[in-house]
């Protein structure tokens, strides 16, 4: 089993090494991709070092696999030479999600989307994932008319660059700001570019992948996105709107037997997700669970998880173990 990661020294791709060590993934050769700039550094997995190496040398390796952290535009150009090749690949990128014939998964909710023919998947926005990870059972049984999402993303969604500035802002040294404003001790309602609709192009992302996913092509959604000064996961407030009405206790028991659902939902214990709780681990944690009691058939919920984690690195592996599941890629 060939396995490349592309972009390997940042921070998704990092973590995918330790995702793919974590859950045991059956690597018996590592193909590590990074710029120019880091081939032939060595990185390091399951206790042994590997060489970096070049996209070329990579592409001429025809790994069985290869996840891609790398942005959109090293995806789009080089995910189609793998493909040709005969190469799986799993890209984190935003650049395929939305194409017609290119399947948007998370292994929770839409596996049954994945085939031979598709040698291009894209792992779907980090938002997106935690909030359908933990809707998909309840739309599955009460059916979503509506949803309203507001998020409060970490700020490794952006990179190490943010890490740094908001590490910088607190401890008062100058800083290269990646940022339009000061993110420590602050929020910024501004996450990615601003569109023509006002909508920022995260907030696009959040509604026309959840359509996409749920295979519902007008789904009600409305997303606001923002940026908050903290690590270990992305928080997000949801109003749900259900055609059924719902008993609480029984969707608090769907929610509990959902594959990567853990509910923390013990108020009078003060016991509810924070970030600070995800930090690597992989579930997606629910709590908060409250009847909306302004509008009918209506629920208020609390999603956290580990952006890093479950938005991005564990999807991707965990797509890798579903081909292999499938029987599309041989051990």
């Amino acid at each position: 089993m060939k396995v490349a990661v592309v972009g390997v020294t940042g921070l998704v791709g990092t973590k995918m090494l330790q995702v793919l060590s974590d859950r045991n993934f059956p690597v018996t050769e590592l193909i590590p991709v990074a710029s120019e700039n880091s081939v032939g550094k060595e990185v390091l997995f399951n206790n042994k070092s590997w060489k970096v190496v070049s996209m070329q040398t990579a592409i001429d390796a025809a790994p069985d696999i290869a996840l891609f952290s790398a942005g959109g535009s090293v995806s789009k150009q080089f995910a189609p030479l793998f493909a040709a090749k005969g190469t799986y690949v799993v890209d984190n990128s935003s650049a395929w999600r939305m194409e017609k014939d290119i399947p948007l998964v998370i292994p929770e909710v839409n596996a049954h989307v994945l085939t031979a023919e598709n040698h291009i998947i894209a792992n779907p926005n980090c938002s997106t994932i935690q909030m359908l990870v933990a809707l998909k059972p309840l739309h599955d049984r009460y059916g979503i008319k509506r949803i309203v999402v507001s998020t409060y993303q970490s700020v490794t969604g952006t990179g190490q660059k943010a890490v740094e500035q908001m590490n910088a802002e607190r401890e008062g040294r100058p800083v290269s700001a990646v940022y339009p404003h000061p993110i420590d001790r602050n929020i910024l309602p501004h996450i990615d570019v601003f569109l023509d609709n006002g909508y920022t192009k995260e907030e696009m992302k959040m509604i026309l992948e959840t359509r996409k996913i749920m295979e519902v092509a007008d789904m009600a959604v409305t997303a606001t996105t923002v940026r908050v000064p903290t690590t270990g996961g992305h928080s997000e407030s949801i109003n749900v709107e259900f055609e059924n009405d719902f008993d609480l206790a029984e969707l608090r028991t769907l929610l509990s037997n959902a594959p990567g659902v853990v509910v923390q939902d013990d108020v009078q214990h003060n016991i509810y997700p924070m970030p600070i709780w995800s930090h690597d681990k992989d579930d997606v944690f629910v709590g908060r669970l409250r009847r909306d009691e302004s509008r009918a058939n209506t629920l208020n919920m609390w999603v956290v998880s580990d952006n890093l984690r479950k938005g991005a690195a564990t999807n991707a592996v965990q797509i890798a173990e579903m081909l292999i599941q499938k029987g599309l890629v041989k051990v």
